[in-house]
């Protein structure tokens, strides 16, 4: 394979040690949180937000108060990305099907797929407020069927955003707390006097959210881990430098760690893409955030070859991938590790982020390689069944039964086998031997 590195990122080293530093306040906040609860919650919420209100969980006149503030032209507009986010989750839905089939007379084995009974959704807003984040994972876990969801999102500029909370309960979140960061995921996932822990956690997040949420995997379920965002584009000369400098500095300005890579055939593109960068980084609002990411996480790759191309964003396994070629569908048959796809220029990432109806929760740090993103049937437990209605198959099942698990050495195991043998066939079978 021959492709260069234009444009690197910082050291893996430097990286990691961001991440052991990441590690090591999240571990001792929820140590916090889990012994202290309330208390804990309250302290950090004065800490990092400065935001301590009588209850963080939002009343019903509450909501109705903040939804108020949010113009009709806002309003309309989150219904309709709602909508387009219910419709493709409610189609996702449709196809998982519950089955049940008859292996054999009498040997009845099925499956059904059950709701997670409790989701915490978090919603990031300190920062920016993340109005499609509550779409994506409260708005799914109706669909889905969820009978208890709750949600957090952090004060933005000192107050609940209102159209974060809006977007939260016409979603169909049961519970609004207004709380951020660490505090917001451990009180979810722990419980504490005055939350009731959930069974599962879903939502994007900084750095120090996806940590929160790794470190507590096992104790909850967890979606996946959707960390700092990350986006790649691939292109070749069938679009302009404009499009990839405007595409990859539109995730950049997530955060000071979102890495964002051109991969691309031309090195003239590569070359003009850069400069653009440097061009709209002058005139963004968000530079200050977009430059340092682009300074340290940002890449440009030129290959020599298509499969070159995808050769790299197959090891790379980014959240969001971008492909602006000549042959995007070839991308779409013979990509299998990202995210999320974004297939031609009309397309783009913050489309999937907002509206178009496609989850903008999804894999980071490779995780790609073993999962999608956020969707209907994350919020879906499938689990399995089996009956058997006649002596015969009982039987039948019980002889093979027996004789495998005395295979294995299993003599309990067997005898659950034998004693059906014994009373429906009328067998006689040895204890602690195998069905003949």
């Amino acid at each position: 394979m021959a492709f260069t590195y234009l444009k690197n990122s910082i050291a893996e080293a430097e990286k990691a040690q961001d991440d052991a530093n990441t590690r090591a306040v999240v571990e001792a906040t929820l140590a916090d949180i889990d012994a202290r609860g309330d208390v804990a919650v309250r302290e950090l919420a004065l800490k990092f937000d400065n935001y301590t209100p009588p209850s963080f969980r939002l009343s019903d006149e509450e909501i109705q108060a903040i939804i108020a503030k949010v113009s009709p032209r806002d309003m309309d507009d989150i219904k309709f990305a709602q909508k387009q986010v219910r419709d493709f989750a409610q189609a996702q839905r449709d196809s998982m099907l519950d089955i049940e089939i008859e292996t054999m007379p009498g040997v009845i084995l099925g499956h059904k797929n059950i709701p997670v009974q409790s989701v915490g959704c978090y919603v990031p807003a300190g920062k920016f407020p993340m109005v499609a984040s509550a779409h994506m994972s409260v708005a799914t876990a109706s669909v889905a069927g969820v009978p208890r969801i709750i949600a957090c999102t952090p004060p933005f500029n000192g107050e609940p955003n209102p159209a974060v909370i809006a977007a939260m309960h016409l979603g169909g979140a049961h519970e609004i707390y207004v709380i951020g960061g660490i505090q917001a995921v451990g009180a979810m996932a722990l419980g504490t006097e005055t939350i009731d822990p959930v069974h599962l956690l879903v939502g994007p997040g900084n750095a120090f959210v996806a940590e929160a949420k790794r470190q507590l995997f096992g104790r909850v379920g967890i979606d996946l881990f959707a960390g700092p965002t990350e986006t790649m584009v691939i292109a070749d000369t069938t679009v302009d430098a404009e499009m990839c400098a405007t595409d990859l500095l539109g995730q950049a300005e997530h955060g000071y760690n979102s890495p964002a890579a051109l991969v691309t055939n031309s090195h003239t593109l590569a070359q003009e893409t850069m400069a653009e960068i440097d061009r709209i980084l002058t005139i963004l609002p968000t530079a200050d955030t977009a430059s340092v990411s682009w300074r340290d996480y940002g890449e440009v790759i030129v290959c020599d070859t298509y499969e070159e191309m995808l050769a790299v964003s197959e090891d790379k396994a980014y959240e969001h991938v971008q492909v602006m070629t000549d042959r995007d569908d070839w991308f779409l048959e013979n990509m299998t590790c990202y995210g999320g796809l974004f297939l031609g220029p009309r397309t783009n990432v913050s489309n999937g982020d907002k509206v178009i109806g496609t989850n903008h929760t999804l894999p980071t740090k490779k995780a790609g390689r073993y999962t999608g993103g956020l969707w209907v049937g994350k919020y879906l437990k499938t689990h399995s069944y089996q009956k058997i209605t006649t002596d015969e198959a009982a039987t039948m099942i019980g002889e093979y039964g027996s004789r495998l698990c005395m295979l294995e050495g299993f003599v309990g195991h067997a005898e659950q086998c034998n004693l059906r043998v014994r009373r429906y066939g009328k067998k006689h079978v040895p204890y602690g031997t195998g069905a003949q």
